[in-house]
């Protein structure tokens, strides 16, 4: 299973990003995904998820209202946009595919996630 994100760059501070993230080798369709994200000297946190189906989401409380999270069973990519920008969201952004098939809700957990993308880098100026 390989996943592919991308989007990433330096935006200031109020501005907006989209990320993406492909996923192969695996019936993407049948899983969920999440979006964490690791902040330097921090600890990889999670951000945002979305069932297999798309009818559930989970966010965050420090992007919930800013941050949208969606996919594109198509296309086997999950996506993030990202208003409203802060410095305080600078990390690294990493996409991940939840491992248990069909679950209902969404999980936050990073153990519940088999397969983690490269990561991708956001930096908000100031």
């Amino acid at each position: 299973v390989q996943l592919q994100a991308s989007g990433g760059g330096l935006v200031q501070g109020g501005g907006s990003l989209s990320l993406s993230c492909e996923v192969s080798g695996r019936t993407f369709s049948s899983y969920g995904m999440g979006w964490f994200r690791q902040a330097l000297g921090k600890e990889r946190a999670f951000i945002a998820g979305i069932n297999w189906v798309g009818s559930r989401t989970a966010y965050a409380d420090s992007v919930k209202g800013r941050f949208t999270i969606s996919r594109d069973n198509a296309k086997s990519t999950v996506y993030l946009q990202m208003n409203s920008l802060k410095p305080e969201d600078t990390a690294v952004y990493y996409c991940a595919v939840d491992r248990f098939f069909r679950r209902v809700g969404v999980t936050t957990s990073d153990y519940d996630h088999d397969f983690w993308g490269n990561g991708t880098l956001v930096t908000v100026s100031s």
